[in-house]
């Protein structure tokens, strides 16, 4: 059972690797990991690996007990939930002036695992936007794995164009949470609620559109058509007047802006929500 659901299992085999640096610089920080695992075996997929690579600065953990006991309980949570945490510890250097800066790159581990364990799975999901990537992902395909990549910011358009599937992290249900929802008590896709989705149509003579979001996780991610009932997107209507000022209609619709929106009822006889408060999180 997972996600109080219980799931079919599949006879696919899965692999999640996930570069833990890049995604918190990248507007990932504070991402959930149980809604991770829930997304990658969203098809009753089998998780044969699920390994995030982390970075330890040992000198700080000496010294500072804030940083030892709250780094040490991050990877504890990451276990709790069937992680493998690989830990690279940061190695300082002084460049020509004498500045110090730290190094704990785990691309390569991630790189060398995911190839070397390929030969036991069929799908690997790869949460990272590292351009450096691209070559291990035609790696795992020419293998015979399917390859998903998930990210949130600055995500190279090659990792994108070469993944199997690529999927922005802010649009899968609450893998980052929304302040809002959980200060409220709110659920991801119920009325009143904030969710994150882009706009899928838009009609610039009517001056209205339609913007898609996933409203649960399930398979079936291809089957965007909201009026499939085994599609799990759902649509809100938006009117011109509510996109923000720097958006320029001009680029709508557009699948790699990614907005934050409020459902609310429609005061029409339209089945869809309307989405109010748009503000743009990501491109």
């Amino acid at each position: 059972m997972e996600g109080n659901k219980i799931f079919e299992r599949s006879h696919t085999k899965l692999g999640v690797y996930v570069d833990v640096a890049n995604v918190n610089r990248n507007g990932g920080y504070g991402m959930q990991y149980d809604i991770l695992r829930e997304f990658a075996c969203r098809d009753g997929a089998e998780p044969i690996r699920l390994n995030a690579y982390v970075s330890f600065d040992v000198e700080r953990a000496r010294d500072d007990l804030a940083y030892r006991k709250g780094i040490n309980g991050y990877f504890s949570v990451l276990r709790e939930y069937g992680f493998k945490v690989i830990q690279k510890n940061v190695k300082w250097y002084e460049d020509e002036k004498g500045t110090r800066y730290g190094k704990a790159n785990a691309d390569l581990d991630m790189a060398v695992d995911a190839l070397l364990q390929s030969q036991n799975l069929d799908r690997v999901i790869m949460i990272t936007g590292d351009g450096d990537f691209v070559q291990v992902v035609r790696a795992l395909q020419n293998n015979g794995c399917r390859v998903e990549v998930v990210a949130f910011e600055n995500i190279s358009s090659e990792l994108k164009r070469e993944a199997d599937m690529f999927i922005s992290g802010y649009l899968i249900p609450n893998l980052l949470p929304v302040k809002k929802n959980v200060d409220n008590n709110l659920i991801w896709g119920e009325l009143g609620s904030v969710v994150r989705g882009y706009c899928s149509h838009y009609y610039e003579d009517r001056g209205f559109g339609f913007m898609r979001y996933m409203e649960r996780i399930a398979p079936g991610l291809w089957i965007t058509d909201s009026r499939n009932d085994d599609s799990p997107y759902n649509s809100a209507f938006f009117h011109s007047s509510n996109l923000p000022e720097e958006v320029n209609s001009n680029h709508l619709p557009n699948r790699d802006l990614i907005f934050e929106f409020r459902l609310e009822e429609s005061k029409s006889n339209n089945k869809d929500p309307v989405a109010t408060n748009i503000r743009l999180v990501g491109s």
